[in-house]
């Protein structure tokens, strides 16, 4: 499922970014793109939280990508990462605990295979936001429901 999970991810994802590239208003909105750095920032966080930690975690600020193509090259940057790790996991490693290190009043601990369905439940979540602010800005927001996915035969991402 965690890998159905991902799959699904990458392709709605990029449905989302082509349909907003290709309405100029919503390509330079700034809720967009806040939103969109939030959404990849947060997948990054939780890369980095399941998989190697020898190296510090990168953190990101919105102004760090002054542009649509900037901030598409990072979110296609997480989905090139996924595989490997994804790959990796065997149901033994997946039921290991991670601290989720942004929680500490009290702290969270969590298996590997709760925080990778959280992140994807997240990303899910404000891709729809991002979706109604599309349609606001006058574009058609593709629909990424992961039911379709499946129904279109489980398809690759398209960036």
């Amino acid at each position: 499922m965690i890998h159905d999970l991902y799959a699904h991810q990458a392709w709605a994802d990029a449905e989302l970014w082509r349909a907003i590239g290709a309405q100029p208003s919503a390509r330079d909105d700034k809720a967009i793109h806040q939103r969109l750095h939030h959404i990849h920032f947060v997948q990054h966080a939780f890369l980095w939280t399941v998989g190697d930690r020898t190296q510090p975690f990168r953190m990101t600020k919105v102004e760090d990508f002054p542009t649509f193509e900037s901030l598409q090259a990072y979110a296609r940057e997480f989905h090139e990462q996924v595989p490997s790790l994804l790959g990796g996991l065997t149901p033994a490693r997946l039921a290991d605990k991670v601290a989720i290190v942004w929680f500490n009043d009290p702290p969270l601990s969590i298996t590997i295979a709760e925080a990778l369905t959280q992140a994807a439940m997240h990303s899910h979540f404000h891709r729809g936001q991002n979706a109604t602010r599309l349609r606001e800005l006058g574009g058609e927001p593709p629909t990424t429901d992961y039911i379709f996915w499946l129904w279109k035969g489980r398809p690759k991402p398209a960036w």
